[in-house]
């Protein structure tokens, strides 16, 4: 598999984790929350049920060229926690950890992703680590437009953030 990589971030929402979590089981919301140079959409027909098993088709463009991208939800265990992994798509391995916890009237959300590419840590280096910085900086200041919630992560990291079923 070669060399394997890892992203994370955590943030806090502003909002109950029931209400953070019914946002994330709607798998739609991912289109809100990546940047548009990405031109990225759900292909899944709707509405979609999310549970552990559960394929989701994405397409999208980076670097110009168009990428079909589909996961598995490998674990949903709402409200706390939800894994999706890349069943194919641009990685040889993408598994990406969502996690929520209580933080009084608010939520930690955190993201943990395990990755590896075709051409290890060079292409990382040259691409893949800023494309993926790129990305969630984005989607961290889109969540937090979302939930009109404190926007800056309190670490940088990787794949973390619970759903529940809406």
């Amino acid at each position: 598999m070669g060399r394997t990589f890892e992203l994370r971030r955590t943030q806090r929402i502003a909002r109950p984790v029931d209400e953070v979590c019914a946002f994330f089981a709607d798998a739609l919301n991912l289109q809100r929350i990546t940047p548009a140079f990405l031109r990225f959409e759900v292909s899944t027909p709707t509405p979609i049920d999310m549970r552990t098993g559960t394929m989701i088709d994405y397409r999208l463009r980076l670097h110009g060229l168009p990428i079909r991208w589909r996961t598995r939800i490998s674990a949903w265990q709402p409200p706390h926690r939800f894994v999706d992994e890349q069943v194919r798509g641009p990685y040889r391995l993408w598994v990406h950890t969502h996690t929520f916890h209580e933080d009084g009237d608010g939520t930690i959300m955190n993201d943990h992703v395990r990755y590896a590419m075709l051409g290890g840590a060079l292409v990382h280096r040259l691409w893949v680590r800023r494309d993926l910085q790129r990305i969630f900086d984005y989607r961290r200041d889109a969540i937090a437009a979302c939930f009109g919630s404190e926007g800056d992560g309190l670490h940088a990291g990787d794949a973390a953030c619970k759903s529940s079923a809406s």
